[in-house]
């Protein structure tokens, strides 16, 4: 398994972005109301990784051992976070992108736009904190006080 590459990322914010916004041309007089806080979910997963990586981090460079799955399972939580926090924002952006121009026509437009903003936001915030779980869950590079007398690196 390899890290989440930006390419991944931005294949998945294109994908929701068209997806979305397709949805909004096609059906927008028939949608309900977007909810204010739709998006606030994708916060609160935000939070609770961005907890995790920095008890992942300290527990790594305190030297405390950590099982390997448990490492395995938070970079898979990480990567599965990030793709889902990039389609999201696509999504939302999608849903912008739509609404905007029509806001100062349709009220409906411009009551929905306050939800599509939260919602980028969180989105975006979820992918920054799978990314910074992700990294965290790297193995540490080796300080010189590690390293065997005479090797270079």
């Amino acid at each position: 398994m390899h890290f989440t590459r930006p390419r991944e990322l931005v294949i998945a914010g294109v994908v929701g972005l068209g997806v979305a916004y397709l949805l909004f041309e096609l059906a927008y007089g028939s949608l309900p109301r977007l909810p204010t806080l739709a998006g606030t979910t994708l916060l609160v997963l935000a939070v609770i990784e961005l907890v995790l990586a920095f008890s992942v981090r300290s527990r790594i460079r305190a030297g405390r051992v950590i099982g390997a799955i448990v490492i395995a399972r938070a970079v898979a939580l990480a990567k599965a976070s990030s793709l889902l926090g990039a389609l999201m924002a696509g999504a939302w952006a999608g849903a912008l992108g739509y609404l905007l121009p029509r806001a100062d026509r349709i009220t409906a437009a411009e009551n929905d736009l306050p939800g599509a903003v939260i919602g980028v936001c969180c989105a975006a915030a979820l992918t920054a904190a799978a990314l910074w779980l992700e990294h965290c869950c790297r193995t540490p590079e080796p300080r010189d006080s590690d390293r065997p007398p005479g090797a270079t690196g």
